[in-house]
């Protein structure tokens, strides 16, 4: 009978641990023994796995490339014939962002500005997409973000929670006016609970 728990075992004790500047130079070394060819099918094949996790910006899929060594040459073409498929589209990217992480409500506007900015989208493309957010809407997000963040606040005091929901909130990006509505109205909620019981 085979004992594959002593064969597992075994290749642990063989692995070798490597260094990260070991492992650099392997991949160097890598890099250096590919043919254009293999340069290409590696850029596509990289390009495609990114992809299939998630949307990707140009610039993400850039920095992926470029991580991984890629020449710059073969960078741009894979990135332009991906483009030109529409696998790639910073337009749709910023759309379905904008979307997707609103629909958590836990940011604001702002909030994803900067996110989308450093992902590499262009400023024109970000204005376009955070359009779709309309200023009830972040006050919306805003007011059930507190509301979600008081409950587990409820033991604390008052002065505290206001503190901490004041906080949370300008570091999503809400503005001061959507902050204070959502604050207050989150503190009035838990006013009028406590009076029921």
């Amino acid at each position: 009978m085979v004992n594959y728990a002593e064969d597992a075992d075994e290749s642990i004790r063989r692995r070798k641990y490597r260094s990260a500047a070991e492992i650099a130079q392997r991949k160097q070394e890598r890099a250096a023994r590919r043919s254009e060819e293999e340069w290409i099918q590696y850029a596509r094949d990289l390009c495609y796995r990114q992809l299939g996790m998630m949307e990707r910006s140009v610039f993400q899929l850039r920095q992926s490339m470029e991580r991984n060594l890629v020449p710059q040459n073969i960078i741009d073409q894979t990135i332009q014939s991906f483009c030109e498929a529409g696998l790639v589209d910073d337009e749709r990217f910023a759309s379905m962002y904008v979307r997707s992480k609103f629909a958590e409500k836990t940011i604001s506007r702002r909030g994803l500005q900067q996110e989308l900015v450093r992902k590499g989208i262009a400023q024109e493309i970000i204005s376009r997409a955070v359009k779709q957010i309309d200023s009830e809407a972040e006050r919306d997000a805003a007011l059930d973000f507190a509301c979600r963040r008081i409950r587990s606040m409820a033991s604390l005091e008052p002065l505290v929670i206001r503190r901490r929901l004041y906080g949370a909130l300008a570091r999503r990006g809400f503005s001061p006016d959507h902050v204070r509505y959502a604050v207050e109205s989150a503190l009035d909620s838990i006013d009028s609970d406590s009076a029921n019981y």
